[in-house]
This record gives structure tokens, sequence and C-alpha cells, in this order.
């Protein structure tokens, strides 16, 4: 009886505890960027339509909301200059696009090369980014929905681009107006985002140090997991460093983000710096049970940065969850048990605890932060923080250099404008209903640069506008009330635009019956558009998934040869730090940041391009399994990296020998082999070797210590790999060659 009870309570806790965290989760979505963001263009959206409507001219309302509408979607996160500015010019962009369409509506041809003019056009946007790309999007977007939908008159074409430039300009100004009032709450919004990606980071290292799990399917795990953390801690870099205002700031909550940011990621890079070989460490270790011990305090690391992002997310004054401790005692106490117990070498114990320690040691700093002065928490550093971000200009010169069949979104732009010129005439030729434009809308949204990433669309489209629609005609079906449905509207409205970023599929479910409710308000017959929005839907899909086959088709192994030059390039740099430092030269924390940012954000391109790779037909996957090779290797390259250069920079000189000096160069001889077995892209610098004297003495130094002994044998490690790595890249460059 006693054992039922006991089993009944911990099957409670763990009820609550999942409960407690699942709330934690739902409210931090609340506290979120993306549910601002919705929350932000629903009542831009909104609020025009609505005082119109009680004005009695609902028509002129819907056309201000749809200018509000599409600049709220352009109005991505970002620095306020960058944001404003893309306003602007999504304003101009969607006036041009109204403008042009209107003036040809009534003359199929005419408007036909319109549409395959205007797509080719803003899809070559994407060349100067994300931001430009959204604009370009936008500016297909209102050249759809203008389609057969103006009076033919000049002064009615005017009036309509009056009521469109009304909207744009009423959400700029709602925009701009937010933002004066919480300067900060976007770039802390996705501060917060990501320290919880580090956290899944962490989280997913902890498993290496248990017995049961899978290492290599860990490994593509933890690739997933690192592409997210590096485009996270991009756009953070985006809104902190692009920021004049935040960097001169002298408020507590000015510095404070730049401290935080900095320290969370360099405790990424402490994460990493907690890689060895598993294999190995389970062989010698996994029976001692001493595994276990790590395993539980990070996890707890990973949970404790996990409730630091929910507390600056829903900006509380953030306060530790664990006390560590005892967690680190208890390791210790276990280390010490297996050195007495089993006679067991454990100095690789002893160094991944120093790095657990040091982690939690950078969390408690962080928490340290919240209790100091604004003038006590800047912390002077030799870091140039303009340096790590991208400084892209509109450059014509870029744009004529992807005007070429080299280039991925040439090819892409190519595809796009014909195919919304063959869905137009597809759409004049067979009757369809009063809503042909939404085979273009399908189209516009679901046909993307890659193979993959148009399935997962096309899919995603499918899949939502099939259960959103059949939602929606059972809300109707039951609902009856204005008032009820009017609120309906307003919630799915704000779930369509609150998830549009984060999942897409969800977002479509909640976009279908709030197209619905939208239409029942017009007295138009809903299930009808509900049948002609799946039709239009399937058709537009069907085109844009094609079209992928047969329309300059760009399929991954085309340019992930290059991307892989890049990521090999940018692990030489970082590896050359370690000979640097024994070298005896001055470590630039600038430039050793900036050598560790390229590797994480080619290793994170690197992940994505395989990612897309495997998700192409079984024909295209030329040479898979050695890319996925190279992914694993590289993966454990870089990481190990990290360990290295952790050791040497906390290492004494005494202990860094010739032998140490002889390896690195012999590895990074190898690594620069390795980067000349793939060409160059065109007008990309050739790859130079670093140079770097070392001191005569250096032989003359202790190869018998511990320390000494450890470095030794990671670079042994370090020096396996790149052979691994070499001889992957041969048999793939080898299979290349004609014949």
């Amino acid at each position: 009886m006693p054992i039922v009870i006991t089993i009944l309570l911990r099957t409670f806790a763990v009820t609550i505890r999942l409960s407690m965290n699942r709330a934690k989760e739902i409210q931090n979505f609340f506290y979120s960027q993306y549910f601002a963001d919705g929350l932000r263009i629903t009542f831009g959206t909104v609020v025009p339509a609505l005082i119109f409507s009680l004005l009695g001219n609902l028509q002129v309302g819907i056309i201000i909301s749809l200018g509000a509408m599409v600049v709220g979607l352009s109005d991505t996160p970002g620095p306020l200059n960058h944001r404003r500015n893309g306003m602007l010019i999504c304003t101009v962009v969607v006036l041009v696009s109204a403008l042009v369409t209107n003036v040809v509506n009534g003359m199929p041809a005419l408007l036909t090369l319109v549409i395959v003019a205007l797509s080719f056009f803003f899809s070559m946007f994407a060349v100067y980014g994300a931001r430009a790309s959204s604009i370009g999007t936008m500016g297909i977007l209102v050249m759809v929905l203008n389609i057969d939908g103006a009076d033919d008159t000049y002064w009615h074409v005017i009036a309509h681009l009056s009521y469109i430039l009304v909207g744009c300009i009423w959400y700029m100004l709602l925009s701009l107006s937010l933002h004066q009032v919480r300067p900060y709450r976007q770039a802390q919004q996705e501060l917060a985002e990501s320290i919880q990606n580090v956290a899944d980071y962490i989280r997913i290292k902890a498993n290496f140090y248990t017995t049961r799990s899978d290492t290599e399917k860990n490994y593509r795990n933890l690739i997933e997991q690192q592409i997210i953390v590096s485009e996270h801690q991009d756009n953070v870099r985006d809104q902190l460093f692009r920021s004049k205002k935040i960097i001169k700031d002298t408020t507590k909550l000015g510095r404070l983000l730049i401290l935080i940011f900095t320290d969370i990621v360099d405790l990424f890079e402490q994460s990493m710096a907690t890689h060895y070989d598993y294999d190995s460490i389970r062989e010698q270790f996994g029976h001692t049970g001493v595994l276990q011990h790590f395993h539980l305090t990070i996890r707890r690391i990973s949970n404790e940065l996990d409730h630091l992002a929910y507390q600056l997310n829903a900006n509380k004054q953030p306060k530790a969850l664990y006390h560590f401790s005892n967690d680190l005692e208890r390791i210790r106490s276990a280390i010490d048990q297996v050195e007495k117990t089993h006679q067991i070498n454990t100095l690789a114990l002893k160094k991944i605890l120093i790095n657990v320690r040091n982690l939690i040691q950078r969390i408690n700093n962080i928490y340290g932060y919240f209790n100091l002065e604004p003038r006590n928490s800047f912390r002077k550093e030799e870091t140039d923080h303009s340096r790590f971000i991208e400084h892209k200009e509109i450059d014509f010169k870029q744009l004529r250099e992807n005007l070429t069949l080299k280039s991925t979104l040439f090819r892409h732009a190519v595809r796009m404008a014909v195919v919304m010129g063959f869905g137009y005439t597809l759409s004049l030729a067979i009757n369809v209903g009063m809503h042909s434009y939404w085979i273009l809308l399908t189209i516009m949204v679901i046909l993307k640069p890659g193979f993959s990433l148009t399935k997962q669309r096309n899919f995603q489209r499918l899949i939502g506008t099939v259960i959103g629609g059949i939602g929606g005609a059972l809300i109707l079906m039951v609902v009856t009330d204005e008032t009820s449905l009017f609120i309906l509207l307003l919630l799915f409205m704000v779930a369509t635009y609150s998830l549009i970023r984060i999942n897409y599929i969800v977002s479509v479910m909640f976009m279908t019956p709030y197209i619905l409710i939208m239409f029942s308000f017009l007295d138009m017959n809903t299930l009808s558009i509900l049948r002609e929005r799946i039709v239009d839907t399937l058709i537009g899909s069907g085109l844009a998934f094609f079209s992928n086959y047969i329309i300059l088709p760009n399929w991954e192994r085309m340019q992930v040869h290059h991307t892989m030059r890049k990521l090999l390039i940018a692990n030489y740099r970082y590896i050359a730090q370690a000979l640097k430092i024994i070298a005896g030269q001055p470590l630039s924390l600038t430039d050793y940041k900036l050598a560790r940012k390229e590797v994480y954000i080619t290793t994170a391109n690197m992940g994505s391009a395989f990612q897309r790779m495997i998700t192409e037909p079984k024909s295209k996957q030329k040479d898979a399994k050695e890319i996925n090779k190279f992914v694993v290797f590289n993966h454990i390259l870089s990481s190990y990296s990290v360990t290295l250069l952790n050791n040497v920079k906390g290492a004494d000189y005494a202990s860094l020998t010739g032998e140490h000096v002889k390896v690195i160069r012999k590895t990074l001889f190898l690594l620069a082999q390795t980067i000349r077995l793939f060409e160059p892209e065109e007008g990309e610098e050739e790859f130079r070797e670093i140079e770097v004297d070392t001191p005569a003495d250096i032989d003359a130094n202790n190869i018998d210590s511990e320390e000494s002994k450890l470095i030794t044998d990671q670079l042994h490690f370090l020096n396996r790999i790149t052979v691994d790595l070499h001889k992957t890249c041969e048999r793939l460059m080898q299979r290349q060659l004609p014949g």
C-alpha cells in the first residue's frame, strides 16, 4: 500500500510540474515579440475598417486596412532606423505596385506581362536581405489583391492609392509611437528568446552524459539547435549593436541588454567547451555512475536559463531558481569516489566540472547585474561591437551580379515570374469563382528559392487551409451572433499574425476561418467561398510545387561545396588562434570573438544546407551520406576547438610544448589542404595560410604535467578528426571528376 501511495504522489508531482511548465510556456508566449507583433498588426488593421464601418463606408475602411496590413507584415524586428526605412520603402513599393496594376486592369494581355515583370522585380529584392525580401513580397501581394479590383477611371485609381497611403502612414505612426514608449522592448524579447534557445542547446548536450542516448542522433539534434541559436543571436546583434542609442545609453536597462547578451554568447561557447570524446567517456566512466550527476546538473543549468529567459521576457526582477553549490559538491565527491574505487585517471571529468562551474558562474554574473548601479554594471571591453554586424547597403552592383543563372535568387525570381504569369492565365481560362487571385496568392506564399522550403510550405498551406476551412465552416454554422463572430475574428487575426513567423501551419489554420468570418460580414456565401478557397489553394500549390522540378530547378548539391569551403576556412582561422596564444602573441578579444562568430554562423549555414538537401528527391541527394559525415565531423571539430582554446588560454606557459606546436601546425596544414580541394566562388578571395612564428624555448617546457598531457590528447584527437574530414572531402571531390 505505501508503494502505491508513493507512486501516486510521484505521478501527481510530475503532473503538477508539467502543468506548471506548460502554464509558464503559455505565459511566455503572451510576453513574446510574436504576440506583441500580432496585437500590433491586428490593431493597426482592424481600427480603420471599424471606424469607416461605423461611418457607413466599409469599402474605404478595408482599403485603408490593406495599406496598414502590408506595412505591418513588412515591419519585422530590428533597429529603429531599419524598421522606419523599411516601412517607408514598403509604402513606395505597394503604391507603385497598386498604381501599375490598376492602370492595366481590364487588359488581360498587358496585365499578364505586368504580373510577370513585377513578380520578377520584387522577388529580386531578396538580394538585399530578409527585410527587403518581405517588402518585395508585400509588393507582389498588393499587385495580386488589386487585379481586376478597382474602377477604370483615373480619379477612382487616385482615390484608391490615397486610401492605401493613409493606411500605410497610420500603421507607421502606430508602430513608431509604440517604439518611443518602450524603445528596448523588442531587443529584450529577442534576447529572452535567444537565451531560451541556448537553454535548449545545453539540454541536448546533457544527453551525451547518459548511456542510453543515441550519440549520432544527438549530434543531429545538436546541429539543428545550433542553427536556431545562431539565427537568433544574429537577430539580437542586429538590434543591439546597430543601435547607437543602446550602445551609448547609460541607463540600467540599456547597458544590461548588451552585458547579458555578451555573457550569453560566452556561455554558449562555454557549453560547446564541455565537448569531449563522448563514446570514450561513456566507455571509461559509464559504469561508475558519475555521468548521471553531470547529466542532472547540466539539465538544471538549462532549466535555470529557461527561467531567466522567462523573467526577462516578462520584465520581472530576475531571481535564481536553483543554488548549484550542492550539485557541484556532489559531482566533485563522485569524481573522488571514482578515483578511489576504480583507480581511473579523472582529469577529463575534472575539466568538464570546471566548464560546468564556469557555466554556473556566468549565470550568477548575469543575475548579479540586476543588483548593480548602472555606472557599476558597465564592463569595459576592447570589443568593437560595430564589427559584429554585417553592413549592407543598397548597391545596384550587387543586383547586377545576381542577374545570372548561377544565382539562386535569380533562378527563383524567374520561376516566380513564369508561374505567376501562368497562374493568372489559367485563372482566366477556367472559371474557379470570384476570387481567382487566391491561386496567385497561394503561389506567392508557397514558392520559395529552394525545393525543400517550397515542399514544406506547400504541405503546411494545404493542411492548414483544409483544417481551418472545416473549423471556420463549423463556427459559422454554430455561431450566429455578430458580436461573438467579431470577437472570434479578432482572436483569429491575432493568432494568425502572432504565429506566422514561428508556426505557419497553425497560422493558416487560424487565417482561413478569419477570412471566412470576414466574408460573412460582407454578406457572401461562406460555404461557396470555402470551396473556392480550397480549390484555388490546390491549384496554386500544385503549380508552385511542380515548377521547382521544371523551371530552373535549384538543388542544394549545386552550391553545397561553397558552404563547405567557408566552414573549413572559419574552423582554420579559429584553430589558428590557439597557435597564436602558444606563440605568445597578444590575443585581440575582438578578433577572437569574430573568429568564433564566423564558426557559429558557417556551421549553422552548413547544417541548414544539409537539412534542405535530405528533404529533396532521392535522385537529387548526391553524396548525402558523405556530406552527413562532413557535417558531424565539422561539428566535433568546432566544439573540440572551443575546448582546446579554453584549455590553452587557461594553461601555464610551462605546460605548452613543442609537441603542441607540431600537432597544431600539422592540423592546420591538413585543413589548408582540405580547403584547397574546393574551388572558390567567382569574386571570392583566394585562401591564404596564416604564418605564426613560435618561440624557440618552448621545447624546454614541462611535458610531464597532467595539463600538458590533456592538451596533447586533445590536439591529437583534433588532428584525427581533421584527417577524417580530409578523407571525406577527397572522396566527395573525386566523385565530381568526369568518368
